[in-house]
């Protein structure tokens, strides 16, 4: 199966324009230490709903190790979580969902076409397909290596219910209560 046309075609945007760095993503993003998976974000356009990130890989990428120690390749796993980094950051930065937090939804349709080796500068550009505020984003996505289509597919964002899993707000269930007179 041939790869797709770009989402954004390369020359619509500058890798060297940084408009949010590591600090910014971090102001929507949740992840943190050997989860983040975006460098940069160099492109966002609301209005067509596109945005494009990257992440900068090293030999010093907790995966290289051991994925696989005599061809180190990045796991496909890790190219569709720098894609749902860059959904999820684009979604929370504009308030797309309406969401405290944005969690895996689903992927579909996701095809990888080329590997990507440390040293690499995996490109990341996500598309709006259709949002229900509250309920899901879904979104195409792409991930190139010197402009080649490395990855890609649908990546589908839904709320994190935040307080359930942190237990805030919750009676805890496990104390009985005092029976009253």
């Amino acid at each position: 199966m041939p790869p797709r046309d770009f989402i954004i075609h390369p020359s619509d945007y500058d890798l060297n324009a940084v408009v949010a760095d590591l600090d910014e993503i971090r102001r929507y993003n949740q992840q943190r230490f050997e989860m983040e998976q975006l460098t940069a974000i160099v492109h966002e356009d609301l209005e067509r709903g596109l945005c494009v990130g990257y992440k900068d890989t090293s030999t010093e990428d907790f995966w290289v190790r051991g994925h696989f120690p005599a061809v180190p390749l990045m796991p496909g796993v890790l190219m569709c979580e720098a894609a749902a980094q860059l959904s999820s950051y684009f979604s929370q930065k504009y308030r797309l969902l309406e969401a405290e937090m944005i969690g895996f939804g689903g992927l579909e349709e996701v095809r990888f076409r080329e590997p990507v080796r440390p040293g690499d500068r995996l490109v990341i550009a996500v598309e709006r397909v259709r949002v229900r505020p509250k309920a899901m984003i879904v979104c195409r996505f792409q991930g190139l290596v010197n402009e080649n289509i490395v990855v890609d597919g649908v990546i589908k964002g839904v709320p994190l219910p935040v307080d359930f899993l942190t237990g805030v707000g919750q009676a805890d269930a496990a104390t009985p209560h005092a029976p009253t007179a």
